[in-house]
Order: structure tokens, then C-alpha cells, then sequence
């Protein structure tokens, strides 16, 4: 059943709003041969937002939808190149973080935005962070969650032992995929197996590096995470591969960081979850710190993601907070 645009009210207590369908769905030509899949939903004529997914090669859910208010907000969703929707899939021919940038702006000036409220989560917070250094004057806030800023010390962190040193047996089945002389390298031992020749190692590979991150993005797994489709795992970890062997296809290590200056004017809300063994707090409070305009909320009892209830609460209520 399709919801009113027009209908408004969060759940209980700041919960999510109720599920909504798009008004609108496109698919845009890019550059380099790209097709994006771009949604949209909630009030057509509403104050615009763009959500920035995570991965890279995460894709959007329609569960992202839910953190807007449908009465007020013009709620704008895609996939970035190569995952979800978005063709070629798990290509990383001309996909680089600048490509979505370009992409990013391409979506808005299609779409006749003049500026927006960018929100973004893990991967889709450092993509956010740098499309408004790119183009401070088209962002009207950022909302982020989980920070990440693609330096080699958060990915050491998740790729080199760090996370593994709190969740063992998980490490054990991903460093143990390679031989033990590929493991002081993860990263490129995995890129050998994903991009290599055999589609069924290929696969293989990508299934257990989706698995190890999706193991750790919540404080209680319980049961465990689900078995993601072969599509997405492959998707999702050559992109992100690709993303993390290239450092981003940044300037060098703290890139972000030392480009803070170009949006000190931008209102920012970062959401960081206590326990979060993806992207530790230690990078929102450095982010934090060089940001003197930003308001940083700690989940005592959160991880790392987006269904987080902590995280979905804080989100949700910021998101009604700018509604004035």
C-alpha cells in the first residue's frame, strides 16, 4: 500500500517513518558508459536531500527512505556506479571517487536543485564530505553517520588486525583465505582473487569479504547477518577493493581533513556509534575537531550501522530538526 506524500508523523518515541514508495524512478547517463539508477520520494516540491550510501558498491535500500519525513522532505536516492541498480554491474572502469562526484552534481542540476542537504553514511559520509569541498555553495548541511575518511590508518585498522583483535574467529576465516604470506596485505591479496580469471573465485572471495565486514556492523549480531545475494557480494567488494587498493583515488593521507576549511560555513551533524568497530569514533572527533560548526552526537550502545536503533533514533531526530 502506497503512503500519502502528504501524511507526516514519525513512529513512537522518534522511531523511523513509515515505509513510502518513489514518485519517481530514472536511470541517467553518466560518463565512461554509466547508467545510474536515481530515485525519488516523499513531497515532490519538499526541501531536497541526497542520501549517499555506504561501500563503496553498498547500492541504496528502500529502508533509506524512512529517515525523512514524506511531508516535508523531496527525498532523492541512487546508486552509485557499478552496484544496485546502476550498469555495468561491478564494473570499475571509469569509477572513481571523482566520477561520483561528478555524478552527484549531474543528478542535481538534472533535476532543477539549487541546493540540498547531503546525508551520508561510512563510505557515503567521506563521499559527502568530499562533493561539499567540491561544491560548498550547493550544500545547505551534511548529515553523517559512522565517519570514515578513507586514510591508511582506518583501513589498517579494519584490514590489518585492529578489528580482528576483538572479533577472532571472524578474522581467522578472512585473513585465512590467502596464504600466510599474503596476509601482511589484505587488501592486495584479495584484490589478486577478485579481479583475477576464475569467476567462482572471484565469487568466493567476494562473499567472504562482504562477510567479514558485515559480521561487524552491528554491536549484536545475533544470529548472525544474512547470506547476501552473489550480485551484491560481488558488487560490493570489488568496488569497495578497487576503492581502498587506490586510497580512494585521494590526494594523499588526510585529504579530508586538510580541505576542512572549504565548508566552515556548512551546518554538520555527525552520529557516531560508541562501539563502532568499522570506523572507530577516534575519526568523528578528529572530523569533529576540525569542523568548530559541527554537532557530534555519541550512540553509547551502537556499532557501525544504519539500522543501528540508537543511530536510527539520533538521525531521524536531526532530520526533524532542520525541518525548521
Amino acid at each position: 500500500m502506497k503512503e500519502n506524500p502528504s501524511q507526516s508523523g514519525a513512529g513512537p518515541r522518534g522511531g523511523l517513518y513509515a515505509p513510502i514508495e518513489p514518485f519517481r524512478q530514472q536511470m541517467l547517463d553518466m560518463s565512461g558508459g554509466h547508467r545510474v539508477y536515481v530515485e525519488q520520494c516523499g513531497r515532490p516540491d519538499g526541501a531536497p536531500v541526497i542520501v549517499l550510501h555506504g561501500g563503496p558498491g553498498g547500492g541504496c535500500s528502500p529502508g533509506m527512505r524512512r529517515f525523512f519525513d514524506p511531508g516535508h522532505y523531496r527525498t532523492i536516492l541512487f546508486d552509485q556506479r557499478g552496484c544496485g541498480r546502476s550498469t555495468p554491474h561491478a564494473s570499475v572502469e571509469n569509477n572513481t571517487t571523482w566520477d561520483l562526484v561528478a555524478d552527484i552534481e549531474r543528478i542535481r542540476v538534472r533535476l532543477g536543485i539549487e541546493r540540498w542537504i547531503v546525508f551520508g553514511g561510512s563510505w557515503g559520509a567521506c563521499l559527502a564530505l568530499i562533493y561539499a569541498q567540491t561544491h560548498p555553495d550547493r550544500v545547505e548541511a551534511l548529515v553523517l553517520r559512522g565517519v570514515f575518511t578513507m586514510t591508511p590508518a582506518e583501513l589498517h585498522w579494519f584490514y590489518g588486525g585492529g578489528a580482528g583483535a576483538f572479533w577472532p574467529e571472524q578474522w581467522r576465516a578472512f585473513s585465512q583465505m590467502v596464504p600466510r604470506e599474503e596476509r601482511g596485505d589484505l587488501i592486495a591479496a584479495y584484490h589478486r582473487r577478485l579481479f583475477g580469471e576464475d569467476p567462482a573465485e572471484q565469487l568466493r572471495f567476494a562473499r567472504a569479504w562482504a562477510g567479514w565486514e558485515s559480521a561487524l556492523a552491528v554491536l549484536d549480531p545475533g544470529d548472525g547477518r544474512g547470506n547476501p545475494s552473489s550480485s551484491y557480494a560481488l558488487a560490493f567488494a570489488r568496488l569497495e577493493n578497487h576503492y581502498f587498493i587506490n586510497g580512494g583515488f585521494l590526494d594523499g593521507d588526510g585529504h579530508i581533513l586538510r580541505d576542512m576549511h572549504r565548508i566552515d560555513a556548512i551546518p554538520g551533524h555527525i552520529v557516531q556509534g560508541r562501539y563502532d568497530m568499522i570506523c572507530p569514533p577516534h575519526t568523528a572527533h578528529a572530523l569533529h575537531r576540525a569542523w568548530p560548526g559541527s554537532d557530534l552526537r555519541m550512540v553509547a550502545t551502537a556499532g557501525h550501522a544504519l539500522s543501528e536503533p540508537g543511530i536510527s533514533a539520533e538521525l531521524v531526530a536531526i532530520m526533524d530538526r532542520l525541518r525548521s
